[in-house]
């Protein structure tokens, strides 16, 4: 007997069995954002850490060729420490040999011989070679933490425009200007104690002659880029302030990643105390630890070891960290 076939149709969704659809898609997918971020982030802390590591290890070749490290920059004779068109090369250019970037650094050697022998303690000869500033806008990964956007290329400051970076040269807790020659001005929140920096102006310290312990004091900090073209903050090849740290611990300046405004004294910055980036625009004078890591920077100690330090630290402890020769035991936990 024949019998009929019977069609079905397949019901659809009603809209709120869509809407509940969705809700838990939704759901499941920020539950997973904030893991997918942690991973990013740890692996990118880790990728920092070793650039971290290796400019330390850079720093210590360069050590062992010239029986010291290198300064923070150099600076001819009758040079104000301050002007920006004609200070001289900084620790960054000189330690690239070190870092598989020999090539860059030959292009400029010559303009840097120049550059020296105007410096003290030369008395006579040289001459302002500014030609080594044709590398300035080379972007190198070495120097560039992948947790913050570094890639911005600065505007029309400083002889041109400079590529990003984001490790900074110890200079001490004390005034870079009060640096040069390894001087140890004693004010600030050491409590009378020196505060010598690392790598200061046409000098630099020897393992030996880090006092506290080279495992102690920062010889590397983290730096952050300026949040504007004009920024100098975050720039790899320039030697003050923005390619060093120096007076934080001190005056506005009190601890990583602190959030007053002015905190900074860039020439030309932007006062960015919502984003952890206070700065005075007024001219240089000082620069303090930054990172986009949360709650905390990493910074390469004299010894090479890689430590993170945490925002919270004291303002004193912070000075002892950054000064080779305050004699004081640190914890920076």
């Amino acid at each position: 007997m024949f019998r009929p076939i019977r069609l079905f149709r397949s019901r659809a969704f009603t809209l709120i069995e869509l809407l509940v659809v969705i809700a838990i898609i939704a759901i499941l997918i920020g539950l997973l954002l904030p893991a997918v971020q942690k991973v990013r982030e740890a692996a990118a802390r880790m990728t920092c850490s070793n650039n971290l590591k290796q400019l330390g290890l850079a720093c210590h070749n360069y050590h062992d060729v010239n029986g010291k490290l290198p300064p923070a920059y150099y600076l001819g004779r009758g040079i104000n420490w301050d002007d920006e068109n004609n200070i001289g090369p900084s620790w960054s250019i000189m330690i690239l040999p070190y870092i598989e970037q020999d090539n860059v650094f030959k292009q400029v050697s010559t303009s840097i011989s120049n550059y020296q022998a105007l410096c003290p303690p030369n008395t006579s000869g040289g001459v302002n070679d500014q030609g080594w500033r044709t590398i300035r806008n080379i972007s190198l990964k070495a120097f560039k933490c992948p947790t913050e956007d570094s890639d911005q290329i600065l505007g029309n400051r400083a002889s041109g425009s400079w590529a990003r970076g984001n490790y900074a040269a110890n200079a001490g807790p004390c005034g870079l200007y009060d640096s040069q020659n390894g001087q140890s001005p004693t004010y600030g929140y050491g409590n009378g104690k020196p505060g010598g920096g690392v790598m200061c102006i046409n000098w630099g310290s020897t393992i030996q002659g880090i006092k506290d312990g080279s495992s102690n004091t920062i010889m590397v900090n983290h730096m952050r880029v300026g949040p504007d073209a004009a920024d100098m903050r975050g720039t790899w090849a320039f030697g003050l302030n923005g390619c060093v740290t120096a007076n934080c611990a001190n005056g506005d300046c009190y601890y990583p990643n602190d959030t007053g405004c002015c905190s900074d004294d860039v020439l030309g910055c932007v006062d960015r105390p919502d984003m952890a980036m206070g700065c005075w625009s007024g001219g240089y004078g000082q620069t303090q630890a930054r990172s986009a890591h949360s709650s905390q920077v990493i910074a390469c100690m004299g010894d090479g070891s890689v430590r993170s330090i945490r925002d919270g630290i004291t303002s004193q402890t912070w000075f002892f960290m950054l000064s080779r020769n305050d004699g004081q035991t640190i914890n920076s936990n």
